[in-house]
């Protein structure tokens, strides 16, 4: 009876996210679903399929993302493993939402050097949440807190929630940034022609770090299904079937 308990349960959960979601793993070795979009403009990135998994290579500062999805995505969560490999100079990982053209809402965990006034330059690691033009220089935040760096050679987890104009960031599970809404004061000069950040597509990416990419995964009412939905989220197998073993055992 236990043994059927475990295979009705394992049988239901990848089954129960088929709805409305968005999976790529990159087990065909391609991604052509994706497009870059780079912070100014700038020169394109590496990107590179290598074991299922997607190899990624900057040594700059400013940041380059891989963007999928259309206007016609509206409230969703988009997540993905993440796995470090080694940090180039001042740089970070981000996740990003709302990607329309060039506008985007992201969150980072980086180490920007930060400068107030006549104040001594701050350069620590943290998170941040902010809303903004990709090419332009002007961003709105979000969110701004001290955060440790994700961990080199670890994967980690990363993932965004959009309902409305309400935005919450999670890493490994830990909710970083509770629900925050977002507001952008146009009253303000450089803030008068930012879109209402309604719809859009997701991203991911980094700057000045070589990472691994994998099991990007959006959900939502407004996501078509898409993409192949044997998902193996590093190291969550194992730790689902153990606690499921663990409980079958007692």
């Amino acid at each position: 009876m236990k043994f059927m308990c475990i295979v009705t349960v394992l049988f239901l959960l990848p089954s129960s996210g088929w709805s409305g979601t968005f999976l790529e793993t990159f087990n065909n070795g391609d991604i052509v679903e994706w497009q870059e979009l780079v912070q100014l403009n700038k020169m394109e990135g590496s990107w590179e399929v290598v074991d299922g998994e997607l190899h990624a290579v900057s040594r700059e500062t400013f940041k380059r993302l891989l963007i999928t999805g259309d206007s016609t995505w509206e409230d969703y969560t988009v997540e993905f493993d993440v796995k470090p490999l080694k940090k180039h100079g001042i740089g970070g990982i981000s996740i990003a939402a709302r990607v329309e053209g060039t506008w985007v809402v992201y969150c980072s965990v980086h180490d920007p050097v930060v400068i107030i006034g006549d104040k001594p330059p701050i350069h620590k690691s943290r998170i941040d949440c902010v809303v903004g033009n990709l090419h332009g220089v002007s961003f709105a935040p979000l969110h701004d807190a001290p955060h440790p760096f994700l961990r080199l050679n670890k994967w980690s987890h990363l993932k965004l929630s959009i309902q409305g104009d309400i935005f919450t960031f999670w890493i490994n599970e830990e909710q970083v940034m509770k629900p925050t809404k977002l507001q952008i004061f146009r009253e303000i000069e450089v803030f008068k022609d930012f879109p209402d950040f309604r719809t859009g597509g997701v991203g991911f990416g980094l700057a000045n770090y070589t990472a691994r990419f994998d099991n990007i995964t959006v959900t939502g009412d407004s996501i078509p299904n898409s993409g192949g939905f044997a998902i193996t989220p590093s190291g969550k197998l194992t730790t689902t079937w153990g606690n499921l073993k663990l409980t079958a055992d007692r």
